[in-house]
């Protein structure tokens, strides 16, 4: 089954439906995971409305899973002020920006056999849950694009963090002619339009990752440290925390698990207990949704109050955790905050 455009929803269509999602929370979402899920929303608006900045951690495969939908609206209305997130949601969006008609969606995905998996890997087609993402169409398009962008670094002695090369290609338009969605649904693009602030733990995770240090391993690319690494954009992110949290509170609002959030969570007790910089300020908020369950010895499963133990957030921090999938609760969260 092919992945097929919906109605083209204009903004101001947009923001109706978004005040009906909020009066349906509202009204609806009175007890358990729900009220957790409105208090959380609520926390949020009050965290902004003091003047704090909000930084959005982002694992798990939200980009194949057009998350972009509204979160890009969140970034355009400086609702989002930096992101930490996985190389694979990085280059995700950018896959679905440029080859969104050659995906295919598998409904029935539950029911597939070994062979029907081997079925798929023949067609070139990468499954993401239900989603196929087209090896050729996606991956191998933008591997020979952003190629150009990594000899161009190369020649001119230059090195840029692996979102830098991506913001390239866009605010180039070296991506406009391939364009499949409307680019205002591509959280990538909203970033690149502000130059968010983007935070990249392990991005050699991933497919352009994996293809930077092929072409590293045979001679097309003679320097690796063109791309900057993990450990300086931990030194970036110290920088930014630092300053930003000068003069705002800053929240953590994390999807998911794993690196995406383990990675920027720690700055502050880097800060405090590895620089021995007086008064750090906490994280000012923080909320996860997590399908993980709550567990001993899985760090995506701890809860919040085992941060307090490790100086990331205080006991006085608004703490939320939303046990459910985050694909229905965030674009539920999102439609809330850009009711207004």
């Amino acid at each position: 089954m092919k992945r097929v455009l919906e109605k083209e929803v204009k903004p101001a269509e947009a923001v109706g439906q978004f005040a009906a999602v909020r009066a349906f929370i509202d009204r609806n979402f009175q007890h358990f995971n729900a009220a957790v899920l409105k208090d959380a929303c609520r926390a949020y608006e009050q965290l902004l409305a003091g003047g704090g900045k909000m930084f959005l951690a982002m694992a798990g495969a939200m980009s194949t899973g057009e998350l972009g939908i509204t979160l890009a609206e969140m970034i355009r209305k400086g609702k989002i002020h930096a992101i930490s997130t996985t190389g694979a949601n990085l280059e995700e969006d950018i896959f679905n920006l440029v080859a969104h008609n050659f995906y295919e969606r598998i409904p029935g995905y539950r029911h597939l056999t070994k062979d029907d998996e081997e079925k798929l890997l023949n067609r070139h087609l990468n499954r993401v849950t239900d989603t196929c993402i087209p090896e050729e169409e996606a991956m191998r398009r933008i591997e020979r694009i952003i190629f150009e962008y990594w000899k161009k670094a190369e020649e001119k002695g230059e090195r840029y963090f692996p979102h830098e090369y991506m913001y390239q290609m866009i605010n180039d338009g070296a991506l406009e002619k391939l364009y499949e969605i409307d680019p205002r649904d591509s959280w990538m693009v909203a970033a690149a339009e502000k130059n968010l602030p983007i935070f990249v733990g392990g991005w050699e995770d991933s497919t352009l990752g994996n293809k930077f240090v092929a072409d590293f391993k045979k001679g097309n690319i003679k320097k690796i440290s063109i791309v900057k690494s993990g450990l300086e954009y931990m030194d970036a992110l110290i920088d930014w925390y630092e300053q930003t949290s000068a003069k705002s509170p800053i929240g953590f609002f994390q999807i998911g698990g794993g690196i995406a959030g383990d990675f920027p969570i720690c700055v502050v007790p880097l800060l405090e207990q590895d620089l021995f910089r007086e008064n750090v300020k906490k994280w000012a908020y923080f909320c996860q949704i997590s399908d993980s369950i709550t567990s001993y010895g899985s760090y995506s499963g701890a809860t919040p109050n085992e941060k307090i133990t490790w100086g990331k957030i205080a006991k006085e921090t608004p703490s939320f955790i939303i046990e459910s999938d985050a694909t229905i609760v965030a674009p539920l969260m999102f439609a809330y905050l850009l009711s207004e």
